[in-house]
């Protein structure tokens, strides 16, 4: 049987933004999952538009952001910025194609819903905009070892500060570190006041401070009352995740020199009085979860080991001293597999796994 014939009769997809960083990834992913699709048809801007990018053991050709591209295409999924997401996802949504975008343009759109499978996945077939929005890649770092321990306990408030990597900000983010980090090797600086700011001089790139032997508590654009945007959403996407509008919510983001792979520490407030035998039973069953918790034999999930993996990795599981209802996590995830492409590729097989054996443009969307 030939690689066409096998194909025949699943669903095309579409990746739009292929070439960048996130697309990378998802090209990867989508080598190594289930092959589920037919077509896979590989979407940029008009300057990347005849590049040939490896996928399923060929070479597929990129073709030009354009409304033709989109032509018997089942499910989108956009890796682009905000503006091309609010342009572009209508439009391709209109063309019959569900949209699952990785962009912020829809996430808080009461007509989006916002979706992690193994929290809410019934949330994805109710989409009257034809759209589905990934969370943000500092959410997707906690939010499936939250959601299946509120699905137990019931979460009543949440405080947690992220350790970010510097892949969040894009390419440039992890130029910018590798070029701050090329400046500062086999020195003695970090020592004195400003000797690691004078070194690295203007190349802080997307940071506002260097990152380079170094943590910025900062990451995102401002927002009202000194909070950033990048705390916002965490915020404002958790409570629509977990279904909680009126969730307690205090959240501090940090900027800190790794490469990729978010971290959180997270303050859990439950209904009712929790143990942590409880909770380290419930993370260990959990899907996407993987409890790596001894801290007596240095075991403990850190970003060099979560680096490249798709679970969320939790640690540190600890009641709070001084409130029996709450537990005390320390959480890893790849920012840019889960965070990002795999979560998108999972919302877009919930997506197929509707379409098979339903005509295209009745009950698809």
């Amino acid at each position: 049987m030939t690689a066409d014939a096998g194909r025949a009769g699943k669903p095309t997809l579409a990746v739009v933004g292929a070439t960048g960083a996130v697309g990378t990834v998802m090209l990867q992913i989508l080598s190594q999952r289930a092959d589920i699709w037919g077509e896979i048809r590989l979407i940029a801007s008009p300057r990347s538009a005849g590049r040939k990018l490896a996928l399923r053991g060929e070479e597929v050709e990129v073709v030009a952001l354009t409304e033709d591209a989109f032509d018997g295409v089942d499910v989108a999924m956009f890796d682009v910025p905000d503006e091309v997401a609010e342009r572009w996802a209508p439009i391709v949504a209109a063309k019959g194609a569900v949209v699952v975008d990785n962009s912020g343009a829809f996430r808080m759109d009461p007509d989006v819903p916002l979706v992690v499978p193994e929290v809410n996945p019934h949330a994805a077939r109710l989409r009257p905009r034809g759209i589905i929005s990934n969370p943000n890649c500092t959410t997707l770092s906690m939010i499936v070892a939250l959601g299946a321990l509120h699905a137990e306990f019931g979460l009543r408030e949440l405080v947690a500060s992220s350790y970010q990597a510097v892949s969040g900000a894009g390419r440039r983010g992890v130029d910018t570190l590798r070029q701050q980090l090329s400046l500062v090797a086999g020195t003695e600086l970090g020592t004195t006041p400003g000797d690691v700011r004078r070194a690295v001089g203007d190349n802080t790139g997307p940071f506002p401070e260097p990152v380079a032997l170094n943590v910025v508590p900062w990451a995102g654009t401002a927002r009202e009352d000194g909070w950033s945007s990048e705390e916002m959403k965490v915020r404002e996407e958790s409570r629509k995740i977990l279904g909680l509008p009126d969730l307690r919510v205090a959240v501090t983001c940090v900027r800190v020199p790794v490469v990729t792979t978010h971290s959180m520490t997270v303050h859990a407030c439950f209904e009712r009085e929790v143990t942590v035998d409880q909770a380290r039973e419930i993370l260990a069953t959990a899907p996407g979860v993987v409890l790596f918790d001894d801290p007596a034999a240095g075991e403990f999930p850190t970003p060099v080991d979560v680096v490249g993996t798709d679970p969320t990795w939790v640690g540190r599981v600890r009641r709070a001293l001084d409130d029996p209802t709450a537990l005390e996590l320390f959480v890893c995830g790849d920012n840019l597999r889960k965070g990002s492409a795999l979560n998108t590729a999972q919302i877009a097989e919930l997506v197929a796994g509707e379409l098979r054996g339903v005509s295209r443009g009745a009950s698809a969307r």
